[in-house]
């Protein structure tokens, strides 16, 4: 009896092989042809879902947002303070983004490509990963996306807490840092943004 692949288990695996072409051999390693080739699919396939790479590997990004999230439900960051959960969380997020550096960069060139198609994608990202930062600082697994609204001041903070860390692996991603100090500078940045927004 054939299995029936499910459009789930479909764009998992276009996932993961654009993941795997991509720490393979950065961006340009990520090809749609090769992507639909190794995945099984036909090219036109490919493109509904996912007309350009940068669609593909932002998609990739937000499902492993998606696998963050669950973590940190099941393991929330640890520490007693705001101050000092935000510096674990950026840990976690900073050594995991820096696990896998060819994908990594270009994981970071496909979110600052400016292309108009994927900026919804890259807004729900963000959106997500705001959650996270919030959930970090009241010290809870955090809500669940749109089922309770932020604080203007979680916001604000979360979104430039967000950005500086963007700003620090780009920084990373030129090889003009470390993952140490990208996880330095957070911890800077967690200490001033809090302090700043009593």
């Amino acid at each position: 009896m054939l299995h029936r692949v499910s459009l789930k288990e479909r764009r998992d695996r276009i996932l993961d092989v654009a993941v795997d072409l991509a720490e393979a051999g950065g961006f340009d390693n990520v090809r749609q042809r090769d992507v639909a080739d190794q995945a099984g699919i036909a090219l036109a396939t490919l493109y509904k879902s996912f007309p350009s790479k940068e669609n593909i590997l932002v998609a990739a990004l937000e499902r492993e947002a998606q696998t963050l999230e669950r973590k940190m439900a099941a393991r929330p960051a640890q520490g007693t303070t705001p101050v000092e959960r935000l510096d674990a969380f950026f840990k976690i997020t900073t050594r995991a983004m820096c696990n896998k550096p060819k994908y990594a960069r270009a994981v970071l060139r496909a979110v600052a490509s400016g292309e108009s198609e994927i900026a919804g994608s890259v807004a729900q990202y963000q959106e997500r990963m705001n959650r996270l930062i919030v959930a970090a600082m009241r010290g809870t697994e955090g809500p669940a996306p749109g089922s309770e609204e932020l604080s203007d001041r979680e916001q604000l903070v979360a979104t430039y807490l967000q950005r500086i860390w963007f700003a620090s692996l780009v920084a990373w991603s030129a090889g003009l840092q470390g993952q140490a100090e990208v996880v330095s500078q957070m911890c800077t940045a967690n200490e001033l943004l809090l302090r700043a927004t009593r």
